[in-house]
């Protein structure tokens, strides 16, 4: 099974066992000697149910996470931003030609550990009563994966670096909330939550190291550069606060953080 064929399954279960039967090693020697991409090859690009119903962000209904149904939505919300991060990491595989054999061996490492936070999300959702498609979802991170399919710098800003990262701020803040709510079924995804903060702090950096490194071989500044692709791509501004001690350790520079702070200052 490819990357390519993993990412057109629309069926999420389907999509899970085939990305975890991709091999992480050598699965990605030929790889990068050869052009991935032919003429047509998006078509079906990317595989994905029919439910959830997709809709705009501002769409989606907040929910309190004090009754059982907003907690189910909530961690459905999450469940449909890790479907789409399989995606994600899959097509970072796929898309790019040219990429050194340890870019796509990263990706398909995220790829592999988006399927199992997926699996630990929606195992979760069934115990509470409800599955995965129960609940709308809006599309921002892959709307940005569509933004960047013909960049693979403006990918790895924008993306990992940007909006998964956020999920590195947002993560305590819900698990703060879980654990004020304090039922078996908020503290076991408080749980789930450890292992996927845990493992978004290695995406995050792989995302920073392969954006340095195409900087690099660009000639480019990294930290100059990456104010125009955020206006050039209309990404999201970083909105605080910050989780300076995992964006730190996601591989975020001492300017960058700085930078971070300030914004947090005037907030």
């Amino acid at each position: 099974m490819s990357a390519l064929a993993a990412l057109r399954l629309t069926d999420p279960d389907e999509k899970v066992a085939a990305t975890r039967a991709i091999p992480l090693d050598g699965a990605t020697e030929s790889i990068a000697a050869q052009a991935i991409r032919t003429p047509g090859d998006d078509l079906g690009v990317p595989g994905r149910p029919e439910r959830p119903l997709r809709v705009a962000a501002t769409a989606v209904q907040k929910r309190s996470p004090f009754t059982t149904e907003g907690r189910a939505a909530l961690i459905h919300s999450i469940c449909h931003i890790e479907f789409n991060a399989i995606n994600l990491a899959l097509d970072a595989v796929w898309r790019y030609d040219g990429m050194p054999e340890a870019y796509y061996r990263d990706w398909l490492r995220v790829a592999h550990e988006e399927a199992l936070h997926f699996t630990l999300l929606h195992a979760h959702l069934q115990d509470m009563g409800w599955r995965y498609g129960d609940f709308p979802g809006h599309d921002g991170l892959w709307n940005m994966c569509e933004k960047t399919k013909d960049d693979v710098l403006a990918r790895m800003a924008l993306v990992p670096r940007t909006l998964e990262a956020r999920g590195l701020d947002a993560t305590p803040l819900i698990q703060g909330k879980l654990k004020r709510v304090n039922t078996p079924d908020a503290l076991r995804a408080v749980e789930i939550l450890d292992i996927i903060l845990r493992d978004e702090v290695g995406h995050v950096a792989i995302g920073n190291h392969w954006y340095r490194w195409l900087c690099e071989r660009e000639g480019i500044d990294p930290e100059a550069a990456y104010p125009g692709l955020v206006a050039r791509y209309d990404a999201p501004r970083h909105k605080p606060p910050f989780n300076f001690e995992a964006r730190g350790r996601a591989g975020f520079s001492a300017e960058e953080l700085r930078q971070l702070s300030q914004t947090q200052d005037k907030a």
